[in-house]
């Protein structure tokens, strides 16, 4: 899971933060408040630009439902730290964004801490592809709605690829002989920074999805396959040969992902393996064409791997349900959907009318594509949002010690097989 993205409202677009860092100003607790008024835990704003579109937009829902809603905001590790305490404690908010799967929400639900949706979904009617709903629904119920649908891929600069003679990658094959003929060209292939660690979760995922299949890989995240198998090894294997052969900026561990795609922004790189969410931002920071393709496969296209951001969730202690409810049926209607879409460059995973909508033609093929996985089904997975706390740990670390060769591909696999154990 790469920044907040909250059922379409990236980190860069927050309605409001109304206290410090240090607390969430919470409201789950009976403690006699207005039943009209609600807090929303975010995570924490990097961007205030799309602030007041968003503030204008949120304003619809209070004119028509006569319902408040206080935004909170805490930096993601912290929510990370603090979320179920400020749950169990009954001082922690109302609705809460959060990632899906079972290592964010499913953890949550298993501790009795999230309201259970499921016949609001009936008595709503609300739409989501069956795949997002899954990824919300814990032994049998629905506890969330899930957040924006992304794909990762690569970007690249159509007219760097052009200059050099190269077509689009559409195979594996392909994929290296480009790196080559970039890199000789003296520019950086693919801008890879993975200091933070979570990159390398989303490196992992595209390569083992694309060069297994995503059936390899679904098997594995599931535990029907070990984690300490050769495909996991060869997908570790390929990014250190890609590191070794000068196709990723020098000391990848030591480069932020804000740098990695300033590095492409500038054409310092002529291509970034990341996912949909920087449509937005590359639209407003390009002067070349870009194309968006998933990450080969030894014999073909490959795959898009498929994921969700952080989507709303309803204390299971708050004395505001109702007006929760509604807030959240405010964020999964179609209107709040087609309205992210167009404003914020996000995809909801709801069928979306985007035609007369003012899109660029970069986003419009990324609506396109994820439309197709969401309807198909059809998309390898990101590992991240799949996993345990400590299977994401062995792989974030085993990663960026096969980037530095302090760590080979296998014991890297092996460190993810002992931590699905634990």
């Amino acid at each position: 899971m790469r920044r907040s993205h909250i059922l379409g409202l990236p980190a860069a677009a927050v309605l409001l933060v109304t206290t410090a860092c240090t607390g969430t100003g919470g409201g789950s607790s009976d403690d006699g408040g207005d039943p009209q008024s609600i807090t929303w835990l975010i995570e924490e704003p990097e961007d205030a630009e799309a602030l007041q579109a968003l503030k204008d937009h949120v304003a619809t829902f209070t004119e028509e439902s006569g319902i408040e809603v206080e935004v909170n905001s805490l930096p993601l590790d912290n929510m990370r730290t603090v979320l179920q305490t400020q749950l169990r404690s009954g001082e922690g908010p109302d609705v809460f964004s959060w990632g899906s799967g079972p290592g964010f929400g499913g953890a949550l639900a298993e501790a009795g801490l999230l309201h259970d949706l499921t016949q609001e979904y009936e008595d709503r009617g609300w739409e989501v592809y069956d795949f997002a709903r899954d990824r919300v629904t814990f032994d049998g119920k629905v506890y969330g709605v899930p957040g924006e649908m992304e794909t990762i891929g690569i970007f690249y600069n159509k007219d760097a690829l052009a200059d050099l003679g190269l077509s689009e990658p559409q195979s594996l094959g392909d994929l290296e002989a480009a790196s080559e003929a970039i890199a000789e060209a003296g520019t950086i292939p693919m801008a890879v920074g993975d200091k933070e660690g979570w990159e390398g979760g989303h490196l992992l995922s595209m390569a083992l999805s694309s060069t297994a299949g995503p059936e390899t890989a679904e098997a594995v995240i599931t535990g029907e396959e070990s984690w300490d198998s050769p495909e996991v090894a060869q997908a570790f294997e390929l990014w250190r040969d890609y590191n070794e052969q000068g196709f990723l900026p020098e000391s990848p561990t030591s480069v932020d992902y804000d740098t990695s795609i300033s590095m492409f922004y500038s054409g310092e790189a002529a291509m970034i393996p990341t996912g949909s969410w920087l449509v937005g931002e590359i639209d407003d920071n390009v002067d070349f064409e870009v194309g968006f393709i998933p990450f080969p496969a030894p014999d073909g296209p490959g795959v898009f791997t498929g994921g969700l951001g952080s989507g709303p969730y309803v204390s299971a202690g708050t004395s505001k349900t109702e007006a929760a409810v509604e807030f959240v049926d405010f964020l999964a209607s179609p209107e709040h959907g087609e309205w992210t879409v167009e404003n914020l460059h996000t995809i909801p995973p709801v069928p979306v009318d985007t035609e007369g909508l003012d899109v660029s033609p970069l986003f419009a093929q990324v609506l396109e594509d994820t439309a197709t996985l969401g309807s198909s089904g059809e998309f390898g997975q990101n590992i991240d949002v799949l996993v345990s706390d400590a299977v994401n740990e062995a792989m974030y670390d085993g990663f960026q010690g096969v980037l530095t060769g302090q760590t080979t591909p296998e014991d890297a696999a092996s460190g993810m097989a002992a931590a699905a154990d634990q």
